[in-house]
């Protein structure tokens, strides 16, 4: 994950590694994603995301583009 100041940016980053964009999202939607998906990683009762579970999450905080569908 990279962060950006701006959609300006992240198309001259791009452009200057000639590398295609990704996924863009506001810093507030990846904290969102990281409680999600991070937040009781050091209980003791942790289990990993089924992935019915990782997607459900990704959806709950809004990232639902074919970019975050994940393959089953």
């Amino acid at each position: 994950m990279l962060l950006f100041r701006s959609e300006e940016h992240v198309a001259r980053w791009c452009r200057i590694w000639k590398l295609r964009r990704g996924a863009v999202f506001p810093l507030q939607q990846g904290l969102r994603l990281a409680k999600a998906w991070y937040g009781d990683r050091l209980s003791p009762k942790w289990r990993p995301f089924s992935p019915q579970q990782a997607q459900a999450t990704l959806n709950n905080v809004g990232l639902r583009s074919a970019f975050w569908r994940l393959s089953s």
